[in-house]
């Protein structure tokens, strides 16, 4: 198992560093280049820019927490969360019993009508 982790590509994991702007704020933020290509996919699905979501992340866990003391740490541990939701639904999508075609009903005849 071990030899799948460590013949990972360095660059997925080599950290880059971005400025993102926040309320009219800079800051930097320094994250593995896997991550910020996650950050990129869910942003994608959102219909949002990297920035924008990471904004928009900033914002739901300043009300919620009313602090942000590791925001790098978050958003780490945010694209595991997301790795983790797409696994379990794709895992439930793949044990859903396949629905059985639907055929098309006999067409009804009238009863016929016997001569008297």
């Amino acid at each position: 198992m071990c030899e799948f982790f460590v013949k990972a590509d360095p660059i997925q994991y080599e950290q880059r560093s971005r400025t993102v702007r926040i309320h009219g704020v800079l800051t930097s933020i320094r994250l593995e280049n896997m991550v910020w290509d996650i950050l990129a996919e869910m942003a994608e699905e959102e219909g949002r820019t990297t920035n924008a979501l990471i904004a928009l992340f900033h914002d739901e866990i300043l009300a919620h927490r009313g602090e942000v003391p590791n925001f790098a740490s978050f958003l780490r541990v945010t694209c595991m969360r997301y790795l983790q939701r797409r696994l379990i639904k794709s895992e439930r999508e793949q044990q859903q019993p396949a629905l059985a075609p639907v055929l098309p009903l006999p067409a009804l005849r009238a009863p016929a009508v016997r001569a008297a």
